[in-house]
Formats: C-alpha cells, sequence, structure tokens
C-alpha cells in the first residue's frame, strides 16, 4: 500500500529525476524514432500485431512484402487465412495473427469505413489489438499521447529505474504516466523501448556506456557490462 501511496502522489523529487532521464535519454538518441516500417495508421497497426514475440527487424522483412499486397482493410478481410499464415510465419504465433488480421480487416470495413480509428476505446476493441499496441498507433501515426507504451523493454527499465514496482503492464503505465509529463509521452515510450532494446537488456546490460548511470539505481541488475 505504501508504494501504491507513494506513486499516486510523485514527489517533487522524483518528477525532477524523471525529467533528467528524459534528457539523458535525449541527448543519447536525438532522432529516436518508432522502429517498425510503416507509411499509413493501417500499417502501423498491422506491423505492431505482427511485431509481437518478434524482432521489428524480422517483422520489416515480412511487411515489406506483405504490404504492397494488402493495401486496404478489406484486402485484410478477403485474405485467404492459410496464405496470410504463410506470409507471416516467420514472426511467430502465425496462426493467431493471421486470424487477428483478417478479423481486424472485417471489423475496419464493416464499422470505421476501412479507416484505422484514433481514440483508445475504439482501438481496443478491434482484434488482436490491446493497449500497447493502441498506444503505439495513437503516438506513432496519429500524435495522440493517451498513455505510455509498456513493453517488455520499457517494463524492464522502468523497474532498474525504480520507477516502479508494480509487474501488471497497465499498472506500470499508470505509474509512468503519473511521473512523466503529458507532452513527453510519446517521446518517453520510444525513449524507454530503444533504451531497453540496445542498452538495458535483460540478461547483460551495457551499464558502461549507460546514458542514465548516474540517475540509475540499478534495481535487480546482477550482472552489467
Amino acid at each position: 500500500m505504501r508504494q501504491q501511496a507513494a506513486l499516486s502522489s510523485p514527489s517533487p523529487e522524483l518528477h525532477a529525476r524523471v525529467r533528467k532521464i528524459l534528457a539523458a535519454l535525449r541527448r543519447s538518441r536525438p532522432e529516436a524514432k518508432i522502429e517498425l516500417e510503416f507509411s499509413t495508421p493501417l500499417e502501423l497497426l498491422v506491423a505492431t500485431i505482427l511485431s509481437a514475440q518478434c524482432t521489428d527487424v524480422r517483422t520489416n522483412l515480412v511487411t515489406r512484402s506483405l504490404f504492397k499486397k494488402y493495401r486496404s482493410a478489406s484486402d485484410y478481410a478477403r485474405a485467404s487465412l492459410p496464405t496470410l499464415e504463410q506470409e507471416i510465419r516467420s514472426t511467430g504465433f502465425f496462426r493467431n495473427k493471421a486470424k487477428a488480421l483478417v478479423a481486424l480487416g472485417k471489423k475496419l470495413a464493416s464499422d470505421f469505413a476501412g479507416q484505422v480509428p484514433d481514440t483508445m476505446e475504439a482501438l481496443v476493441a478491434l482484434p488482436g489489438v490491446a493497449r500497447k499496441t493502441a498506444n503505439v498507433v495513437l503516438g506513432g501515426a496519429f500524435g495522440k499521447a493517451e498513455g505510455i507504451v509498456v513493453d517488455t523493454h520499457v517494463q524492464r527499465v522502468a523497474q532498474r529505474l525504480g520507477l516502479t514496482r508494480q509487474k501488471q503492464p497497465e499498472k506500470i503505465e499508470r505509474d509512468l504516466m503519473a511521473i512523466f509529463p503529458r507532452k513527453s509521452w510519446i517521446e518517453a515510450s520510444t525513449q524507454l523501448v530503444l533504451h531497453g532494446r540496445y542498452v538495458c537488456i535483460a540478461r547483460l546490460p551495457k551499464c558502461s556506456a549507460c546514458p542514465l548511470t548516474k540517475l540509475c539505481p540499478k534495481i535487480g541488475v546482477t550482472k552489467s557490462q
């Protein structure tokens, strides 16, 4: 209960540390951006669904050809499920992802005139879309800050930095939303993802090359380089 109360009313010191964290990440990666390749909200939505349990590099290899064939929600709605499964097979969990994409295409075509909605409520009601995916699409495709993306990288970084003690993504997101200024949510999402992907990695964090060394209590870190 003490942790819940502390994060519901973050201290000025914590807010100041968060500003320093964001500034350090910004200096380290001034051109940080989503690494999934896309040109439309639909492409970003599909790519984000495919990227679950898959690297962005692998996802981009798949979508470069996929997006040439499937250009609209109706294309996914009419897709042959066995064919789509094989086209996305290398992203893993391809059967579930293919079913989700077909159902997604049908829902978008029938309820949203084929367009990806730009609200959290509508997005999380779509097949295959949870809050993390919705945050990626809202921030990356529409520039809307409705929350903070919490994937495995963000979860790890936030816990090691002492910004949360929560384990569930929704609760971690609430903690982060309480301490990061709303105007920084989109940028913070990208910066934290990339920091976890390339520096604060799971097994052997690169603490010697980390721009947050002086700000990080290294909670849960047993080895580093």
